[in-house]
């Protein structure tokens, strides 16, 4: 008799894991909610808030893909809880020395050690659920961790409303902290126990490289994620901008951009993942994600005349277009045996973050191309954005559909 029980959903890793990614993007998001605030604040003239926010925000993304590295490959040689709890420490740390710089470069290097602390939450959190639950769960358990996860972006813009942007900072490492309490009740992976028993290589970064197919999947499973950051890195990131630039009557706020985003992503996370299961895959759902993203960057760029409500709104749906999150990670982990997942579901997440460099570097340019006017603000990231695009289609034909897979399987070399 098959068992259709929900109760493994609500068990302690799972909790515990949301509750992670919570925190993780309440202090991700919050330097783009702060962004002009703080950034004025430490001295920054109006005119140099876009360049030098450009220049903290790729900090904090060099951080990540570099923390992607380290917590991933620890992941698999230590195993899911060290990462967890080793990573939240750094970050909480940093989140609360971050209320208390006074220049641009102290802020980016803050920003920077967060990174690194940052990249090993979701990984670590997605690769533990995806092991410790039964297959017919696993969709499910990612989407429940991303779709609580996510509402991070909605305390972190009612913190930095209700407080000074320092406050803010000190609460995220408060938050940490405290959950770093919680982690003590979590349990390692059986999967992940059975493999130290076994003599096989853990967490060897070069063993993505050491074979063709193996690497193509790598490369698919991090660039399918690249429209999301696109979105999130910079038309949302940069909302104040881009309203200026399409002549929004009235006042936009980045924390109420990232927010009614981030709704829109937890949204968007919790449909796909029902029709992930209905459809009984990972790839189509990713497919049709992508499909919208392209129709709501247009919207975002192009459409005239816009209140502020409606401008709030197309935010939203560019949140719900990219609401494949959770189905992203989920497959990087499912591509690869235990001896990797860690290591892959850790970096690809993280190294589709630090893309954000690559594309705000890229969006200069563009601009500076262009001639620096408001319309080279718009056109800029339309070629950006229609190249992000471009790539996550060519990407999705190099991962394998992972729905039914068992987690139970290495990687090995032949």
């Amino acid at each position: 008799m098959k068992d259709h029980s929900l109760k493994p959903l609500w068990s302690v890793p799972v909790i515990v894991a949301a509750l992670g990614y919570f925190v993780d993007i309440y202090d991700l998001l919050l330097f783009s909610i702060v962004r002009r605030t703080s950034l004025q604040s430490i001295g920054v003239p109006e005119d140099q808030l876009l360049t030098q926010g450009e220049f903290v925000l790729q900090s904090q993304m060099v951080g990540l893909l570099l923390g992607g590295l380290i917590w991933g490959v620890m992941g698999d040689k230590k195993g899911r809880l060290s990462v967890l709890f080793g990573s939240i420490l750094l970050y909480s740390l940093a989140n609360i020395a971050n209320g208390f710089v006074t220049t641009v470069n102290q802020y980016a290097v803050l920003r920077f050690i967060g990174g690194i602390g940052l990249a090993g939450e979701l990984g670590a959190g997605i690769t533990l659920v995806s092991e410790v639950l039964p297959t017919r769960l696993r969709g499910y358990g990612t989407t429940l961790v991303a779709t609580v996860g996510l509402m991070g972006a909605v305390l972190a813009n009612f913190i930095a409303k209700k407080f000074d942007w320092q406050i803010a900072y000190f609460i995220g490492g408060g938050l940490g902290i405290v959950l770093l309490v919680a982690r003590v009740s979590i349990f390692e992976s059986g999967v992940f126990l059975k493999l130290k028993e076994q003599t096989v290589q853990r967490g060897n970064f070069f063993q993505l490289f050491s074979n063709a197919t193996r690497f193509k999947k790598f490369v698919g499973s991090v660039f399918i994620g690249l429209p999301i950051w696109f979105v999130i890195g910079i038309l949302i990131t940069f909302s104040p901008e881009f309203a200026k630039a399409l002549h929004i009557d009235g006042t936009i706020s980045a924390g109420d951009a990232v927010m009614y985003s981030y709704i829109g992503l937890a949204v968007g996370d919790l449909v796909s993942g029902f029709i992930s299961q209905a459809l009984r895959s990972r790839k189509k759902v990713v497919f049709l994600y992508v499909i919208v993203t392209t129709g709501m960057i247009l919207i975002y760029l192009f459409t005239p005349g816009r209140s502020v409500f409606n401008f709030y709104l197309s935010c939203f749906l560019l949140g719900v277009s990219i609401g494949y999150w959770a189905l992203f990670v989920t497959m990087a982990a499912e591509q690869f045996g235990t001896n990797l997942r860690s290591t892959v579901a850790t970096s690809a997440p993280n190294f589709i973050r630090g893309m954000v460099v690559p594309l705000t570097l890229g969006f200069r340019f563009m601009r500076e191309q262009l001639g620096g006017g408001e319309s080279a603000v718009i056109y800029g990231a339309l070629v950006v954005g229609i190249i992000t695009i471009i790539i996550a289609f060519l990407s999705l034909q190099w991962v394998e559909e992972t729905f039914s897979r068992d987690m139970n399987f290495v990687e090995e070399d032949r």
